[in-house]
């Protein structure tokens, strides 16, 4: 069997989180009624793989702006799935014990989102190495 290339994302703590974030999801909204097929069910769905997903995309971004631009976008997706769990609360579609295990986990992907993105950041910020003023030395024309 040829072994996969692992990917930078993959090794990331908070998108291994993620993804199982969304398995919850989606083990959570086959209980919900039919009615809600394409409401509630495709929303939650859908912002629940966008956490993941951003993490990813972000991941590969070589820029520092970039990653934290998709660490945005997937804190974002984040809260919207928050929004719709409240919501779903509201509509009796969960239980008390549901929202709140789904709470303790969107604040444990919050912060390590926050954390990836403030890490991008501070790549942002480092000042930039001086560059030496001493003269350079002649090249060897040796081959190495």
């Amino acid at each position: 069997m040829k072994k996969e290339n692992t990917y930078a994302f993959e090794k990331l703590r908070v998108w291994q989180d993620s993804r199982a974030f969304v398995t919850r999801i989606y083990l959570l909204t086959k209980e919900f009624p039919k009615e809600e097929s394409y409401g509630m069910i495709d929303q939650l769905r859908r912002a629940a793989i966008s956490i993941s997903s951003n993490i990813a995309e972000g991941s590969s971004r070589i820029s520092s702006k970039d990653q934290s631009h998709f660490y945005q976008i997937a804190y974002s997706s984040l809260m919207e799935v928050l929004n719709q769990i409240i919501i779903c609360l509201d509509l009796n579609y969960i239980t008390e014990d549901d929202y709140n295990s789904f709470r303790s986990d969107i604040e444990s992907l919050s912060y390590q989102i926050n954390q990836l993105r403030k890490s991008s950041l501070s790549k942002l910020s480092q000042p930039s190495q001086p560059r030496s003023t001493q003269p350079s030395q002649p090249r060897s024309t040796k081959p190495f």
